[in-house]
């Protein structure tokens, strides 16, 4: 039986395994006039290609496109359904492990983890001083989440765990969350101006693109911190380094960044009180195996002109 062409660029051993020997995998950088874009039945966006009109044109053949990822912001799901293409996520299933990970990176900036490893690696840490690298207290600080989905609400509940007031923001108040969470709904603006920590966990989308600017951050505490696990393009980068260069906060945590990742000569990448990690949110073993799971599944069901197992509308 001849195998099913689909495009899809480095995959790990334990996905290609679950996809066995059905499919003939082509890489995503083949030019535009390459005879197996004509071809290709399916799509795995694995590491965040970019699927849009133009490519779907020169694709003419292909079902499905299978996103590795919750996050869309890098598929047209619009013209993918105008053309009849199928576009399926990885719902629900990493959100624990984002949550943990914002929290992780909140306390290690609040508590300086990831300069003090380097300092008692160095070979200036001679002798313990007690004044040295004193942190942020987290128990008892007020949390701000903008954006209380699935992911902000594994959040919340896991800021209970240090006794934290929780606020959030959302295009969506939810008031079953404020009762079994224990949140308080406030506009933008009150969060940020209340909270010691700021997490972002919202979706890219035009109204969250450089939500964070030099207007909001100006209404933050000196003293606060931000958190961003939701997408790069969220963040106006450059009125962040401003922020952070000249104490309008104190300090950021990004999980990611646009780029991904950045210029190795970027100026952000200079300053002490940045924490940038690569793009880790669900990057568990349970949570990635998970997610290859259902990338598989939503493709080999788009193959099948079946309803994806974890579907995508289109907005």
């Amino acid at each position: 039986m001849s195998k099913i062409p689909v495009m899809g660029d480095d995959l790990p051993a334990t996905m290609l395994a679950m996809l066995g020997h059905d499919f003939e995998l082509h890489p995503w950088n083949v030019s535009p006039e390459n005879p197996v874009l004509q071809v290709v039945q399916g799509l795995i966006t694995y590491g965040h290609p970019h699927v849009d009109g133009p490519l779907l044109d020169r694709c003419p053949n292909v079902k499905v496109v299978s996103n590795h990822g919750v996050g869309v912001d890098h598929i047209d799901v619009a013209a993918c359904t105008a053309r009849g293409v199928l576009v399926g996520n990885t719902p629900g299933v990493l959100d624990a492990s984002t949550a943990d990970m914002t929290i992780a990176l909140l306390l290690a900036l609040a508590r300086n983890v990831v300069t003090g490893d380097a300092f008692a690696h160095g070979p200036h840490f001679r002798h313990y001083d007690p004044s040295n690298m004193i942190g942020t207290e987290v128990t008892g600080a007020t949390l701000g989440i903008i954006g209380l989905g699935r992911i902000g609400r594994q959040v919340a509940r896991r800021a209970h765990g240090f006794d934290m007031r929780v606020l959030y923001h959302g295009r969506t108040r939810q008031y079953a969350a404020e009762q079994t969470l224990n949140v308080d709904y406030v506009s933008l603006d009150d969060l940020l101006s209340q909270s010691d920590f700021v997490a972002l966990n919202c979706p890219l989308t035009p109204e969250t693109k450089h939500l964070i600017n030099s207007q909001t951050l100006a209404k933050m505490k000196r003293s606060a911190m931000l958190i961003n696990m939701a997408r790069g393009g969220v963040i106006d980068q450059d009125a962040l380094y401003t922020a952070l260069t000249t104490g309008v906060i104190a300090g950021a945590a990004l999980d990611v960044t646009d780029p991904e990742p950045l210029p190795r000569d970027h100026r952000l990448l200079k300053l002490s009180n940045l924490i940038i990690t690569p793009h880790l949110g669900s990057a568990s073993d349970r949570t990635r195996r998970r997610m290859q799971e259902m990338t598989v599944e939503n493709l080999r069901a788009g193959l099948r002109h079946e309803p994806l197992p974890y579907g995508v509308q289109a907005p």
